[in-house]
């Protein structure tokens, strides 16, 4: 079975042409429980989100806020497995319809294997990796594997990214490029501020691919400023948050629909 990177470029592509930014929620497997996050991955993408990212939770993860940090250490604290991951991402799928992508730090594809990782992400239905932390010039086995697998490669870049890093970057993703919106870790912030703006628009002069930014979107408002200047506006920490301030998983599951709601009016605004 092939992975479902065409329906994760014709989602990106059907979102354009509704003029509007494209809104890709993230959310970790295994949080609160393995069942808990399948119900919450799939409350976001019924709730107007086009996209999710699944998180893999890592015990170091260098890209993500003190919120994503206690979801991950949730999840892992209940035992998660790369097995619950691909059954999160079959289980999301299989009830939208949407593209589902793993977001994942190079150490646990790497002692899994390459070759299984991807065999399995394509037969969960899924459509790509996010991968934070691979550096593109070490990344041409993984490449090999996941075209192979008809699954996405994005790579992160950073407003620290140079122009010619810009491009050899650019040149070896597929899917659509994430673009951090400051230096930083994932979280809430006021505002996606002009650096975010200035990258999205130097990204855009190297490839044809969609420029998706996240790491500080965390409301209706802020989604409509970066949707005003990227192809889509990536949200998590503020989805986290949600479920973590809830009482109870009932609880948390109507504040995070509640939120993307909100979330998904904000980019048909920008």
């Amino acid at each position: 079975m092939s992975g479902n990177i065409q329906l994760l470029s014709d989602t990106l592509a059907q979102a354009r042409s509704e003029g509007r930014a494209a809104l890709i929620a993230y959310f970790p497997a295994g949080f609160p429980t393995v069942d808990g996050g399948i119900e919450a991955v799939k409350a976001v993408l019924e709730s107007g989100a086009d996209v999710v990212e699944v998180g893999l939770p890592h015990s170091d993860p260098v890209l993500d806020g003190p919120v994503v940090q206690t979801a991950d250490d949730i999840a892992l604290r209940g035992g998660l497995k790369i097995a619950d991951v691909m059954r999160t991402v079959r289980e999301a799928h299989a009830a939208t319809g949407k593209p589902v992508l793993v977001m994942t730090y190079w150490n646990p594809i790497d002692r899994y294997g390459i070759e299984r990782f991807t065999t399995e992400l394509a037969e969960a239905g899924g459509a790509g990796c996010i991968l934070s932390d691979l550096p593109v010039q070490e990344s041409a086995t993984w490449r090999e594997h996941a075209e192979k697998q008809g699954l996405a490669t994005v790579f992160v870049v950073a407003p620290s990214s140079k122009d010619k890093r810009l491009k050899e970057i650019t040149a070896a993703g597929s899917g659509f490029v994430y673009a951090a919106s400051l230096m930083g870790v994932t979280g809430t912030r006021a505002s996606a501020g002009e650096a975010a703006v200035a990258l999205v628009r130097r990204t855009r002069a190297t490839t044809e691919l969609p420029v998706c930014v996240g790491i500080g979107v965390s409301d209706a408002e802020q989604a409509a400023e970066v949707a005003g200047f990227a192809d889509g506006v990536i949200v998590g920490s503020a989805l986290v948050k949600a479920m973590l301030d809830a009482p109870d998983e009932a609880a948390g599951l109507a504040a995070v629909r509640a939120l993307t709601a909100e979330l998904a009016k904000g980019v048909r605004r920008g």
